[in-house]
């Protein structure tokens, strides 16, 4: 949509740079004519075009003001934010305990049946010295009847700590107690700090 705005406009003294040497329009400019009559002339598309950047910058400037966020739309975004954080970090550091607590379980099993198989072989379970090694080396003097390895490592529990055992043990009295110390890297506790044990 366009708007006409009379403006009188008297030719400077670089108006030979805008518009053609005719005798026409410089006698139009002499005059002192408004812009609707210039624009009737061929030269008057050189005015417009100079004049057309200074209104472009002017507009840019309007919508770039009018796309930037206000401190308002700042701040709900940070709350929605720190809400959903509120919401989503306690399930997620739930959800990585339990995955923790099925690994430890995981590896207790595969342990569990290394050391059955020790037994058919060797007719007895590793003593509490001996410890888990027995099922990747053979104990001294014995090595004829180890068949092993019977696992391919021996692992670490998820929270970096050795899995533990003793034989004979205190909750299976006729076997070995195999368990990881949970979280808190010590016997006992509760909660993410509880024991991981074959006897549960």
């Amino acid at each position: 949509m366009k708007t006409n705005v009379f403006l009188k406009w008297t030719a400077p003294e670089s108006a030979g740079r805008f518009f053609p040497r005719s005798a026409q329009l410089r006698s139009a400019v002499a005059q002192g004519c408004t812009l609707p009559l210039l624009r009737k002339h061929q030269g008057a598309r050189s005015f417009e075009n100079q004049a057309m950047p200074t209104t472009s910058r002017r507009y840019g400037r309007v919508q770039l003001c009018a796309t930037a966020f206000t401190l308002i739309e700042i701040m709900v975004v940070v709350v929605v934010i720190g809400i959903l954080a509120a919401v989503i970090v306690p399930q997620f550091t739930t959800t990585k305990h339990d995955a923790r607590v099925s690994a430890a379980k995981g590896h207790i099993a595969e342990l569990e049946a290394a050391l059955e198989r020790f037994n058919v072989h060797m007719d007895r379970y590793p003593t509490s010295d001996e410890g888990l090694k027995v099922l990747i080396e053979p104990p001294a003097n014995e090595d004829k009847k180890w068949r092993g390895p019977y696992i391919a490592q021996l692992r670490s529990d998820p929270w970096g700590n050795p899995y533990q055992y003793r034989c004979p043990g205190q909750h299976n009295a006729t076997r070995f107690d195999l368990w990881s110390r949970g979280g808190d890297g010590a016997d006992g506790g509760e909660g993410d700090a509880a024991d991981i044990g074959n006897w549960q």
